[in-house]
């Protein structure tokens, strides 16, 4: 299905991650230049992360892949950076489907404390 319907929030869904055939897409919301690399919590229908690298040759979002990558338990291979390299609002493919996965981004959106 194409528009509107097809982006909608299944039931139960945390909003800021969709599935997909291979994985799950993640919404985020990325603010480069901070003291840490954490996540802040939803904002809107993204899931807003700060990252302690400069925006600057890629590092911020470099950094933001590996963070992505060992909060998630994945290999840094399985998260690619689909849209959004020069944004901060940004849109991270993830590969994979084991159930486990799905926990861990329900996880990821309630921050550290």
């Amino acid at each position: 299905m194409i528009g509107p319907a097809w982006w909608a929030e299944p039931p139960g869904m945390s909003s800021f991650f969709l599935p997909t055939c291979q994985g799950f897409r993640l919404l985020l919301l990325v603010s480069p230049g901070a003291r840490r690399t954490q996540v802040v919590g939803l904002q809107g229908d993204r899931l807003k992360v700060r990252v302690a690298a400069a925006p600057e040759k890629g590092a911020a979002n470099q950094e933001l892949l590996a963070f992505l990558a060992e909060r998630l338990q994945v290999p840094r291979n399985a998260l690619r950076l689909a849209l959004g390299a020069q944004s901060r609002a940004k849109v991270v493919e993830v590969q994979g489907l084991e159930p486990e996965l799905r926990e861990r981004l329900e996880k990821l959106a309630k921050p550290a404390s």
